[in-house]
């Protein structure tokens, strides 16, 4: 098996390059070129994690982009948080989210956990 640490930007080139060839002509399970294909796709995603990691949405930007993908309102979220203007000050970084309203977010809308209880700015 061909493989080799990624350390470099060319490094991650060439695995990139050997990895694209299994996108078209998908190996078998079980397959010595299958786990070549693991092998591969777990050295890139562990290069990529380090050198451009994407850090998490802080809360506020999650809720936001959340009520945006699944057509929630502001309405909505004074329900499911309470009231019209704990919502309104949870959305305009007024007041901080509660541990509660974090798991109802979690529980409720799917939004991650470990996104809804990072620190965060308020204004």
């Amino acid at each position: 098996m061909n493989i080799r640490p990624i350390t470099t930007e060319a490094d991650y080139d060439w695995a990139l390059a050997e990895v694209e060839q299994y996108f078209d002509n998908e190996p078998a399970p079980g397959t010595p070129e299958a786990d070549r294909f693991n092998v591969l796709s777990a050295l890139i995603e562990n290069y990529e994690g380090r050198h451009w990691a994407i850090e998490a949405p802080d809360p506020i930007e999650a809720l936001r982009f959340r009520m945006e993908q699944a057509g929630y309102t502001q309405a909505d979220l004074a329900r499911l948080l309470g009231s019209r203007s704990r919502a309104s000050e949870v959305l305009a970084r007024k007041r901080g989210l509660t541990m509660e309203q974090a798991y109802k977010l979690f529980s409720e809308w799917k939004i991650p956990a470990e996104v809804l209880i990072r620190p965060y700015h308020l204004t």
